[in-house]
C-alpha cells in the first residue's frame, strides 16, 4: 500500500484488509511524507494486528507511481505473491483468494486483476467498472491498461521481473506493469468478479471510468499533449527492459519508435502494429491524435 495524507478513509480500508477469508498476509505500506494521523493509524493498526507482519516505510516524495514502485523493489520484500493496494478502497472479503486462486500454478510473469464497485465518498454507490473488451496484448497495453492497480495482484516472477527493471520513472505504475508483463510474454488475467469498492473523490490520482468528467479529462489529455507525454515515459521505461521483451515486442516498438511523427502514415500505423484500444471509437481518436502529432 502506497499512502498519502490518507486518514479520511485509511480506517476502513485496513479493516477490509483484516477481514479477508485469506489470513495469511502481510502489509506493507510506503507512506510518502504524509502530515495528518496516517502514520499514527497505520501504527495502531499493527499494534492490534502483532501476528501479522506489517512494516511502515519511508516513501521516495515523487508521486504514486515512485511510491508504489520503490515499494516494490524494496530490497528486504521477497519475491512472493503481492497485491497492490491504495489507502481509499474498501476490499471485499474475498478479494485476495480469488486472486490466489486464479494465479494457483502460473509460472510465467503472470498479473491478475478484477473488477470493481465505484462509490462516493460516503459510501454510496455509483456504478461499476467497466469491462474491456477482447483480449490483453502489448499493444493493447501501450495505449490501455486492462488492470487498475486497485485490483492488481502478481505472482512472484511477475514481482521478479518489475524488480529486476527496477523503480523506473512512468506516469502510473498499474499501466507500467501491464506493459512490462505483456512486453515479456507474460500473462493479464482480468477477471468479471467485483473485488472491491473504488472509492471516487477530488483527490483521486485519476479516477474511475464511470465518472463523467474523467472521461473528459481523459480526452483533453489526449489532445493537450500530456497523453503522449505519458506514452513516451513508458517507452524510455521500455529501454531498460529491452534484454526481457520478446522478439515481437521489440519488433513492434522499432517500427513505431520510426513513424512519421504526424500524418496518415502514423495514425495508420496504430491498425497495422495493434496499438489499439479495447474499443472502435477509443482507436479512433487515437487515430486523429497520430494525425495531427498529439500520439
Amino acid at each position: 500500500m502506497a499512502t498519502y495524507n490518507g486518514e479520511s478513509f485509511l480506517h476502513e480500508q485496513l479493516e477490509s484488509i483484516a477481514s479477508q477469508h485469506h489470513q495469511n498476509w502481510s502489509l506493507w505500506v510506503s507512506d510518502d511524507g504524509s502530515t495528518d494521523g496516517t502514520k499514527q493509524i497505520l501504527q495502531s493498526f499493527a499494534e492490534q494486528h502483532p501476528s501479522h507482519d506489517i512494516r511502515l516505510i519511508e516513501g521516495p516524495q515523487k508521486g504514486a507511481a515512485a511510491n508504489f514502485l520503490s515499494l516494490l523493489c524494496h530490497p528486504d520484500l521477497s519475491n512472493q505473491f503481492v497485491a497492490i493496494a491504495d489507502q481509499d478502497d474498501i476490499w471485499r472479503p474475498e478479494k485476495l483468494s480469488l486472486a490466489l486462486n486464479a494465479l494457483k500454478g502460473t509460472k510465467e510473469p503472470t498479473l491478475y486483476g478484477a473488477q470493481s464497485e465505484h462509490i462516493s465518498p460516503t459510501n454510496r454507490s455509483i456504478g461499476n467498472s467497466r469491462v474491456h473488451e477482447g483480449k490483453p496484448s502489448f499493444g493493447n497495453a501501450l495505449v490501455q491498461t486492462r488492470v487498475s492497480g486497485h485490483s492488481a495482484t502478481l505472482n512472484p516472477a511477475a514481482l521478479n521481473l518489475v524488480r529486476k527493471i527496477g523503480a523506473v520513472e512512468v506516469p502510473f505504475h498499474d499501466w507500467w506493469i501491464c506493459v512490462l508483463i505483456t512486453g515479456t510474454g507474460g500473462n493479464v488475467i482480468v477477471a468479471n468478479d467485483i473485488v472491491l469498492s473504488y472509492r471516487q473523490h477530488t483527490n483521486n490520482v485519476l479516477g474511475g471510468n464511470q465518472r463523467r468528467f474523467a472521461a473528459l479529462g481523459r480526452i483533453f489529455s489526449v489532445f493537450n499533449g500530456r497523453y503522449k507525454c505519458w506514452h513516451q515515459q513508458n517507452l524510455k521505461a521500455l529501454e531498460k527492459a529491452h534484454d526481457q521483451l520478446s522478439l515481437e515486442a521489440r519488433a513492434l516498438l522499432a517500427t513505431w519508435n520510426q513513424a512519421p511523427s504526424l500524418g496518415l502514415k502514423r495514425a495508420r500505423l496504430l491498425d497495422q502494429l495493434g496499438i489499439v484500444r479495447d474499443r472502435p471509437t477509443g482507436t479512433l481518436l487515437l487515430k486523429i491524435a497520430a494525425f495531427f502529432g498529439r500520439f
